[in-house]
């Protein structure tokens, strides 16, 4: 008997592993009142290349090369969306996490409390938003105090950095590693430059009390010089003594390249 049951398996192991790999759902309609918890997992990379930081060469389509030492950016706003279109808006105080790709504690946000459901869609902002920032610093809650212990703020009067992206870089006649920074936030009383970001999920993230969804996200970290807009950071070496990009209107262009360098490559329901 043994022996007929191995060879059972040994010939339908191959479907047994399919359906496994594939059957990542969960077809119980929750309660009204029934509440889950979802992580949203933040992947940084460099075109299809996984990032290192401070080792890796990686080449602009601007024939530049790019050593990073940093990327950290500010998660903010998140929405979370149905099929049928209705929302759950998570907490705004709670809702300002820092990315930081040398900390791989802070790649996952942890989301609890979230009503259950099936949701196909995320919205989440870059950066603080005007809202946000008139509440001055008694309304900040933690935020101000987290973005200033992760070097996310310049001043409290200047506001947070909302992106920071640093490191060395070469062209063909700068040889030398030069270092750059690009660092994005409020420039302005009109000039928030904040972003908002809409993702669709390639399948549902079904949050029950009994499931936890992991929303993997890829962060392509390329695009925030090398996406809709093309920036040589060797226009901004200034005298050779580097590449500042820190204010003035690039910062438009810059957040309008970072809001589209998200993407959702999986989901898992388990």
């Amino acid at each position: 008997m043994k022996k007929i049951m191995m060879a059972i398996v040994a010939t339908t192991g191959l479907l047994y592993t399919v359906t496994s790999c594939s059957s990542d759902s969960k077809s119980s309609t929750p309660s009204p009142t029934e509440k889950g918890n979802i992580d949203l997992e933040f992947d940084q990379v460099f075109g299809d290349a996984d990032l290192i930081l401070n080792t890796q060469t990686n080449t602009t389509s601007q024939a530049e090369g790019l050593k990073i030492s940093t990327v950290k950016y500010i998660v903010s706003n998140i929405l979370l969306e149905k099929a049928d279109g209705s929302t759950f808006t998570y907490p705004k105080s709670d809702s300002y996490f820092i990315v930081d790709e040398s900390n791989e504690a802070s790649h996952v946000l942890s989301l609890t409390n979230i009503p259950a459901g099936d949701y196909t869609k995320i919205h989440f902002g870059i950066g603080v938003d005007k809202t946000q920032w008139e509440l001055g610093l008694s309304g900040q809650g933690d935020l101000y105090t987290n973005a200033d212990a992760a070097g996310m703020v310049w001043t409290w009067a200047a506001g947070y950095k909302y992106v920071a992206f640093e490191g060395t870089f070469t062209t063909a006649t700068v040889t030398d590693d030069t270092s750059f920074m690009v660092h994005t936030g409020k420039t302005s009383d009109t000039a928030y430059n904040y972003e908002e970001v809409t993702l669709d999920f390639p399948n549902a993230a079904q949050v029950r009390s009994d499931v936890t969804p992991d929303v993997h996200i890829y962060a392509d970290v390329a695009k925030i010089i090398d996406g809709h807009h093309k920036i040589k950071l060797e226009d901004h070496n200034s005298m050779g003594m580097g590449a500042m990009i820190m204010g003035g209107d690039i910062l438009t262009d810059i957040m309008h390249n970072v809001s589209e360098m998200f993407r959702v490559d999986h989901v898992h329901n388990d």
